[in-house]
């Protein structure tokens, strides 16, 4: 059984290996009907204490406790920073691009701030390398499954991630009302598809992911 308490310990061995910086990193909003994918980037290394207390995978915890973090990971972690890719962006080059787009937005964030990412390694979430081809291979990356509930890094990343997206995606819901946005943060829900029905899409839908109007399957959904 996975623990849902994150360690530095992989990190830790990265780091005796050779790296001079690990760069957690983890993607959210891949799934979404609405709004961009956001991908975040937490920065240890061998003088990285512990993590904040409470921080686990940003999907084990509750909206009032991500928000509680957020400003605890980002003055824990050495460097951090989110990229983003539009809905725009998703539909033109397709979501395993646009992750690799946002990714190089963070790590191009990280570099303008004059951090040196020599020696780095990439510790990604997940099995299947999407990273690499986006940044042509300029960083090692390594791959750890479930590595956003056992590695502190990337579970930093995942809540910076996270509160990013879930505020832009908050603050949409001003503007485009009637999705309820503020609580599905656009994913797909219930409520999300009525709302599709009723009003239509917006500007900020993933369009060629919707379903056609009127063949909406909302029992399924539980409405």
């Amino acid at each position: 059984m996975v623990s849902s308490v994150p360690t530095l310990r992989h990190e830790r061995i990265l780091l005796r290996e050779g790296a001079r910086l690990v760069i957690g990193m983890d993607e959210v909003g891949r799934g979404a009907l609405a709004g961009p994918v956001a991908v975040g980037l937490s920065i240890v290394d061998v003088d990285t204490r512990t993590a904040p207390e409470g921080l686990k995978d940003s999907k084990l915890l509750a909206e009032a406790k991500r928000e509680e973090l957020q400003p605890k990971v980002a003055r824990w972690a050495r460097h951090a920073a989110v990229g983003l890719a539009s809905n725009e962006r998703i539909e033109q080059i397709g979501i395993i691009a646009a992750l690799g787009l946002a990714a190089r937005r963070a790590i191009d964030a990280i570099r303008e701030e004059g951090v040196d990412l020599t020696g780095a390694v990439v510790l990604l979430d997940g099995s299947h390398d999407w990273l690499t081809p986006a940044i042509n291979g300029a960083i090692p990356v390594t791959m750890k499954v479930k590595a956003d509930r056992t590695c502190a890094a990337v579970a930093a990343a995942s809540v910076l991630a996270k509160v990013h997206r879930d505020r832009l995606m908050i603050d949409s819901d001003a503007v485009h009302p009637g999705y309820l946005w503020t609580s599905n943060k656009g994913y797909a829900s219930a409520e999300h598809y009525a709302g599709i029905e009723r009003v239509g899409a917006s500007p900020l839908h993933r369009w060629s992911w919707l379903k056609q109007p009127g063949l909406f399957d909302l029992d399924a959904l539980g409405a």
